[in-house]
């Protein structure tokens, strides 16, 4: 497991989004972690660390609201809290949006791919820095 200072990345390998932000991340030579969320989901904790780092106002912005289990679930019930919106991603990780990069509490949403070049920029890992 990544440390919490571990550059990770949480990718789903069937994501061209998600390929694109791992290829930004191998070019610039940047250690990392690489975290098949869809497997090894985030726990709740974690998730509400990222949804803070990526400096979103609820993790409702971090859902993919296009997926059936969004609708099969009643999660776009508005009067949902953070704990439960939370606790679906947990349970069901296709859920998380996808890719997220980060390192420690700071975080970034690889979509587009290009903003993972500038989080590794905003850290100090650009250049081939590890």
């Amino acid at each position: 497991m990544a440390g919490p200072e571990r550059l990770e990345i949480f990718h789903n390998p069937r994501c061209s989004k998600s390929r694109q932000a791992l290829a930004l991340l191998e070019a610039a030579g940047a250690e990392h972690v690489v975290v098949r969320y869809l497997d090894d989901p985030p726990n709740a904790a974690r998730l509400t660390e990222l949804v803070k780092g990526l400096g979103l106002a609820s993790p409702r912005d971090l859902m993919r609201r296009k997926e059936a289990a969004y609708r099969e679930l009643g999660l776009d019930d508005e009067s949902l809290d953070d704990d439960a919106l939370i606790a679906a991603m947990v349970a069901h990780p296709i859920l998380i949006e996808r890719p997220i990069v980060a390192k420690g509490k700071a975080a970034c949403l690889g979509r587009p791919p290009e903003t993972v070049a500038a989080f590794l920029e905003e850290i100090g890992l650009s250049g081939g820095q590890s």
